[in-house]
């Protein structure tokens, strides 16, 4: 059985996909290889948090009058 990113990325839209951290994966591996591979779309490997590498430089200009930014969202994310 082979899955498509096409096939999961709709799945993904509808809200139906399954998705596991990858701290869940090998468990759910080691109970039943096939139903995992079958059943779980998405295995997420990412960090939730700052890292050293991360940054962002933004440069909104001079505004009249000044301006303070004390609560920031870029892309409905909290920044």
């Amino acid at each position: 059985m082979q899955k498509r990113i096409k096939d999961i990325n709709e799945k993904i839209k509808k809200g139906e996909a399954v998705i596991v951290g990858a701290d869940e994966m090998p468990e759910l591996y080691e109970e039943n290889p096939k139903r995992a591979f079958r059943e779980v779309d998405v295995v997420t490997t990412a960090t939730f948090g700052a890292m050293c590498s991360s940054g962002a430089f933004l440069n909104l200009g001079h505004s009249d009058p000044p301006i303070k930014m004390q609560k920031v969202w870029l892309n409905d994310v909290e920044a």
